[in-house]
């Protein structure tokens, strides 16, 4: 079944994000927004379907995440979950534990800036379960 992405922000959608599908519970869409290797810093529109979340996971150099359409949120391990909407901005200090996805009745987007991409390294956790997400989100 093909989903039709609703334009939520002004940023572009891009691809179905295939490539790290096995992450993500729900379906999501990956637009890379910069390319040039010497300014060194990959910035991408990530948007999630309803009630999409990735996994838990941390980044060894940390991760800035801009909040540019629809709801969604943001969870350190041990801490509440943040509400995120348009304009919001969360700070991710290295190997910090978290999760973020989309609200389970609204599509979100958010840009994701990678921090020190020379030794940045995405570690990949477990699923964020659903009763988990359920009590996060209300």
């Amino acid at each position: 079944m093909e989903t039709t992405v609703p334009k939520i922000s002004d940023f572009p959608t891009g691809a179905e994000n295939t490539a790290y599908a096995q992450y993500f519970s729900g379906k999501s869409w990956n637009a890379p927004l910069t390319s040039n290797k010497d300014l060194n810093v990959p910035m991408n529109n990530i948007t999630f379907e309803p009630g999409c979340r990735n996994n838990w996971h941390s980044h060894t150099g940390g991760q800035i995440l801009v909040a540019v359409g629809g709801i969604g949120y943001y969870q350190e391990r041990g801490k509440r979950a943040v509400r995120m909407e348009p304009g919001d901005v969360v700070e991710i200090a290295p190997n910090v534990e978290h999760w973020h996805g989309a609200a389970p009745d609204s599509w979100f987007s958010h840009l994701a800036i990678a921090c020190n991409p020379q030794t940045n390294q995405n570690n990949w956790l477990e699923p964020v379960a659903d009763d988990h997400y359920k009590e996060a989100v209300k």
